[in-house]
């Protein structure tokens, strides 16, 4: 998507080339100057508009890796439940080590 102040801001330093090629051609340096003046106002329009569309797009990026990497904590989390479910055994095994560790680190303090 575009945003608007890149649209605008072209369209204006269209509008200040053109107005001041009439005043050069014209003669006149205050149309000259003023449509200079709109022309540098539209370029930076249109530079501010690049750097919020800049801006949306690395959202955008972050916003979708952070979705990839929340579903694959998620899968493995769900796969680390359907093991400790396949082989309960196991699961309290490892908790019990863990429980007698903890119990041998505090009885020694």
């Amino acid at each position: 998507m575009v945003d608007t102040d890149r649209i605008a801001g072209a369209a204006r330093e269209l509008g200040g080339k053109v107005q001041g090629a009439i005043g050069d051609l014209a003669g006149s340096n205050g149309v000259s100057v003023e449509g200079r003046l709109r022309e540098a106002h539209g370029a930076a329009e249109n530079l501010y508009g690049q750097a919020k569309d800049a801006v949306r797009h690395a959202a955008d990026e972050v916003s979708d890796h952070a979705a990839e990497a929340y579903d694959r904590g998620r899968h493995y989390a769900w796969e680390g439940h359907e093991r400790s479910a396949e082989w309960p055994h196991a699961s309290l095994l490892v908790a019990g080590l863990v429980g007698f560790g903890l119990g041998f680190l505090v009885s020694r303090l």
